[in-house]
């Protein structure tokens, strides 16, 4: 079906192959076409993952499409990103495909159907496995707010959610990745920690809380970021987001593009800010690197700078659903997870 969705506009084709994947769902064809991918357990965060390789934030932003992809295999899936009141994104056309570097760049703006709607999705669905759900400020709110955003979503996907993301880095939110700021993510983790300590006394349940960065930061962010996720203990760090680079794929159709860029081209550069997170973390947090993971190869390139976990998503759009089975069976075969 690829030539087919790619002659199509970008929106529209992922339209229909989360409807297409839903139906097959439905039909009890998905999971018998794709096969089972094996059990490589992983313990992060508190939690018992059964493999490595979960889908990153983007594909599914409402929870429309859960019960769909968890046949494909993944370990844990994120959705999102979701704000407290809907929000349509900005204009079309958003979405835009590199083919010759296997590449995406997104300017969609975190649109979304609001917070309590993706919950009524969540609520309605049959997964049972580990959900993350990925947070964000809406763009009309100032960053002096933002705070107020989160604890808005993070209180109400409480009960819902394995684990929560605050977004801190999307470039397509208004002064969004200032929040990587010192002050500003020391204020933010310190309202955000506190406010989940209330809900644990309120729900009696721990849900972590992750952070996600971008892939743009310098040595020095990169370094007091780390000291303020270990000083609020924050439960895990997500590594990397979309990158406002266009090393590589300026010259091609589309490059230039306002946006993030994902897939290929953002490989390397993930992979060193998961590196310089691990040294400057010595193991004392979980990361969960994503950026550029289309074969068992680039996930233990992953691994091996120090990541617990993996999160793909582009690489799906120009590999097919079965990539992700095979990235599990490939990391099952070399004995890594």
């Amino acid at each position: 079906m690829r030539p087919l969705l790619f002659g199509l506009d970008p929106e529209r084709a992922h339209r229909l192959s989360l409807a297409s994947l839903d139906t097959l769902h439905r039909l009890g064809l998905a999971r018998l076409a794709l096969g089972a991918a094996p059990s490589l357990p992983v313990h992060a965060m508190g939690l018992d993952f059964p493999n490595p390789v979960g889908l990153a934030p983007g594909l599914d932003k409402n929870g429309e499409y859960v019960d769909a992809l968890a046949a494909l295999g993944f370990g844990f899936i994120e959705i999102g990103a979701v704000t407290p009141r809907p929000q349509p994104g900005h204009a079309k056309p958003r979405l835009f495909r590199l083919p010759q570097a296997e590449a995406i760049i997104n300017r969609m703006g975190f649109n979304n159907a609001g917070v309590d709607r993706v919950i009524e999705n969540v609520r309605r669905s049959r997964y049972r496995g580990i959900l993350g759900i990925n947070i964000g400020k809406n763009a009309d709110t100032p960053a002096d707010h933002a705070a107020d955003d989160y604890l808005v979503c993070l209180r109400k996907v409480y009960p819902v959610a394995s684990f929560v993301t605050a977004n801190v880095s999307s470039p397509n939110t208004p002064n969004l990745r200032s929040l990587q700021g010192k002050d500003e993510l020391d204020a933010l983790l310190r309202a955000m920690m506190r406010e989940r300590n209330d809900l644990v006394q309120t729900h009696g349940r721990s849900v972590p809380l992750a952070v996600k960065i971008a892939p743009d930061l310098d040595d020095e962010a990169i370094e007091y970021i780390a000291e303020l996720l270990l000083a609020h203990r924050v439960d895990a760090v997500i590594a990397t987001n979309t990158t406002t680079s266009r090393e590589g794929v300026a010259n091609l159709p589309h490059g230039r593009e306002q946006g993030g860029l994902s897939g290929a081209p953002l490989r390397a550069k993930s992979t060193e800010v998961v590196a310089k997170l691990q040294r400057a973390l010595k193991g004392r947090l979980p990361i969960i690197g994503v950026g550029g993971i289309a074969s068992a190869a680039d996930a233990r390139e992953k691994l091996d700078a120090g990541a617990t976990l993996v999160q793909l998503y582009t690489a799906l759009i120009y590999r097919g659903p079965e990539l992700v089975g095979d990235i599990v069976r490939g990391l099952a075969a070399s004995g890594r997870a």
